[in-house]
């Protein structure tokens, strides 16, 4: 039996979350993940090791793996005591070895994959250890992914400090997709890194599969200050090129909870508004629902839900 192919961009909590319930339908899944992080753990080991970034891989792949609620905990402890194991977890430290028993990730993700029963392929965007470069509206310079996401000023364009090779089953997995999705997550740092490279974004622009972005729950203050569903799209489409997405998912239902209220006061961060009739000007077609679930206190979409609207639209297509 064919299974439909998805590939689907993207880095960190965002993808893991969606790839929680997405991984539950019959379909092959490739998860592409960006390797620039330098914050926390994955930043230590990357200065230790000179390695690629990968802390969201291996966040990743606990996601797509069939790992009892034991298993999980363990990859994901971490020894808070220990000043000689630095806070880092156990799925970190377990790919950094792997990474350099075997010097690429091209044989360390199987190995690691084994052991979590990997439910689909994990493929970094490249096998270099880059650095992402944030440009500001008056031409300064912010080095590293961490330091982008704090950055104070509005970031007008991200690049990346050296040229890289993408990892070539990338343009493989396009060639043979029946669906491309940008995953929810931040704009700057998840989705659009995927989208310097000239020749990824010629590839994945001439490539069969519709273009699907899974709009986010909420803004990113600096990042994403008043956008709409529509500006999420714009800001994609300025490394896309125009008419670049063809389908959204989108959250239609309103947030008024006491920790709606409190993302707003505490966090600047409100929920993002679907403007549905300026989505209809541009040809865009729309998947809207309740899309959220609180999760530990937290927002985040519904991965179940979400897969299966998904998963519909990838076997029914746009309904007239």
């Amino acid at each position: 039996m064919y299974m439909k192919k998805i590939v689907i961009f993207g880095g960190g909590s965002g993808l893991s979350q969606l790839l929680k319930g997405l991984k539950l339908f019959p379909v092959e899944i490739t998860a592409v993940i960006t390797v620039a992080d330098n914050g926390k753990s994955t930043g230590r080991l990357r200065k230790e090791l000179n390695i690629p970034a990968v802390g969201d891989i291996s966040k990743v792949m606990i996601s797509m793996g069939n790992v009892s609620s034991d298993l999980e905990n363990l990859m994901n402890y971490r020894f808070t005591k220990s000043k000689s194991l630095g806070n880092h977890s156990i799925k970190n430290l377990l790919l950094a070895a792997l990474l350099d028993l075997k010097g690429n990730f091209d044989e360390a993700i199987p190995i690691l994959g084994k052991i979590l029963d990997l439910k689909g392929t994990v493929l970094p965007l490249t096998e270099d250890s880059i650095n992402l470069v944030g440009l500001t509206k008056d031409g300064k310079k912010i080095i590293g992914e961490a330091e982008v996401t704090k950055c104070i000023e509005k970031i007008e364009k991200v690049e990346y400090d050296r040229p890289f090779t993408v990892n070539p089953k990338i343009f493989k997995a396009l060639e043979k997709a029946d669906l491309i999705i940008f995953s929810s997550g931040s704009l700057l740092t998840s989705i659009v890194p995927h989208l310097i490279d000239k020749n990824l974004v010629k590839a994945i622009n001439n490539a069969k599969a519709d273009k699907m972005y899974i709009c986010n729950l909420f803004t990113q203050p600096g990042e994403t200050d008043d956008f709409t569903v529509l500006d999420h799209v714009n800001f994609l489409e300025k490394y896309l090129g125009k008419g670049g997405i063809d389908v959204v998912i989108a959250n239609n239902l309103i947030m008024s909870s006491k920790l709606a209220k409190k993302y707003s006061v505490k966090e600047q961060k409100d929920p993002v508004i679907l403007d549905m009739h300026e989505m209809d000007s541009r040809n865009i077609y729309v998947i809207s629902d309740k899309l959220f679930t609180i999760e530990d206190g937290v927002y985040r979409h519904d991965s179940l839900k979400t897969g299966y609207l998904i998963f519909s639209y990838l076997m029914e297509g746009k309904k007239k």
